[in-house]
Order: C-alpha cells, then structure tokens, then sequence
C-alpha cells in the first residue's frame, strides 16, 4: 500500500529539482521502454510537467506524470549532469 509519505518524499524530490536537466525512463509493460531527456518544468499537487527538446525529427513537447508513478517505478528519473 501506498502511504501518503512516500508521495511526499517523491514530490518534494521533484520539487527541488525543478529546473534541472532529467532523462525519463517509461516502463510501458511487456519489455517496452521509452526514454527521452527534458527538464523538470513545473510541478502541481498531483503531477509534474517535463519539457522535452525539439530536435531533428522530434518537436517539442510537454509531457506530465504523476508522483506515484515514480513511487511505483513505472517512471524512473534520473538526474543529468550539469555542464
């Protein structure tokens, strides 16, 4: 079961990284998984908005997910360095 702080914990996480640079890992079921880098655009009670780069082929857009998919790791995050 899910516990209200664990959400929390995974908000404020987000939170404080608004801004920064992630590459999104997306658990689609049966061996699919999508990734692609943006950066932690906004953030709301329930979700969070992640901008992705236009780039040759793909224009850019915003994409949202919720806490508990980072909590259930259906969405992993992971931060990328700073240059």
């Amino acid at each position: 079961m899910i516990k209200q702080m664990d959400v929390n914990k995974v908000r404020n996480a987000v939170i404080s990284n608004t801004g920064r640079k992630v590459k999104v890992r997306i658990n689609r079921g049966r061996h699919r998984i999508d990734e692609t880098v943006g950066v932690i655009s906004e953030t709301y009670p329930s979700i969070f908005l992640v901008k992705t780069q236009a780039s040759s082929n793909m224009p850019e857009r915003t994409m949202s997910y919720s806490y508990t998919d980072v909590l259930t790791k259906d969405v992993q995050l992971i931060l990328c360095r700073q240059s």
